[in-house]
């Protein structure tokens, strides 16, 4: 469903991604792990297409977005939906209308419909009369959920997740980790996500894959990163100071 083919990107002359390949198939659950800093946003903005690479190929659902317009891009993008870090929802909306908003600029259906549809939506991610609130209303992990449900209105192929439980308590982020397995069950859709959230990664991933200086160093199911004898894979799922990642800016 997704393929990256030696990707390079670099920003005013500093490399970020040197060689990145990654293939997701259908229907799979893939999470990159990487520390801050290691271009795991700026993989995932290249698998929507927001980004182009320096070098190399960006293959989604077998088609080379290089080679499409912006009309193009426009079309494949309608292919995913996305939860954001910060869940992104604009704040002078009511939450239906966060919901519906892909709806609304897409399509040509009636506020009506599209207000039942964001309801519908809002109750596969667990809430219920919450479609006339105001963002600032909600919780953080409210405001997650809302996120979700709007990933998913336009009943999308990929599911794509920037660091879905940053932010949250322990609780709430499992909430969030069985949201998204649940979405992957029942919608079928292929999802990667990016986290440094090991707990996290471990539970939704069908895969995961470490990001290190700007190419994936490993991949494997969550007991074969678990049990890994990469000594670095080792020091970050660990999360120990002492290793062979050094921290930037600590003197050891």
């Amino acid at each position: 469903m997704i393929e990256l083919v030696n990707i390079h990107k670099s920003f005013e002359g500093k490399n970020v991604l040197y060689g990145v390949n990654l293939k997701v198939e259908k229907g799979e659950s893939v999470v990159v792990i990487g520390g801050s800093g290691s271009g795991k946003s700026v993989l995932l903005k290249h698998i929507i297409g927001l980004l182009k690479p320096d070098m190399g190929t960006v293959m989604v659902d077998s088609t080379d977005l290089s080679q499409l317009d912006e009309d193009g891009l426009h079309e494949i993008r309608k292919k995913f939906g996305m939860l954001f870090q910060s869940a992104a929802l604009f704040d002078s909306m009511r939450v239906w209308e966060n919901v519906g908003f892909g709806l609304k600029r897409h399509t040509h259906l009636p506020d009506s419909e599209i207000r039942e549809i964001a309801i519908q939506k809002l109750k596969m991610v667990g809430l219920v009369n919450v479609e006339d609130v105001m963002p600032s209303e909600l919780s953080g992990g409210m405001r997650k959920r809302v996120g979700l449900a709007r990933a998913i209105a336009m009943k999308p192929e990929i599911l794509l997740y920037d660091e879905p439980t940053t932010g949250l308590d322990p609780i709430m982020a499992d909430a969030i980790n069985d949201l998204i397995i649940k979405m992957k069950e029942e919608l079928k859709v292929t999802s990667v996500a990016i986290t440094h959230d090991m707990k996290s990664a471990y539970k939704i991933a069908d895969t995961i894959a470490m990001l290190y200086n700007g190419v994936i160093i490993t991949k494997g199911t969550p007991d074969e990163i678990k049990n890994t004898s990469d000594p670095v894979v080792k020091q970050f799922i660990e999360g120990s100071a002492e290793g062979p990642i050094v921290l930037e800016g600590v003197e050891r």
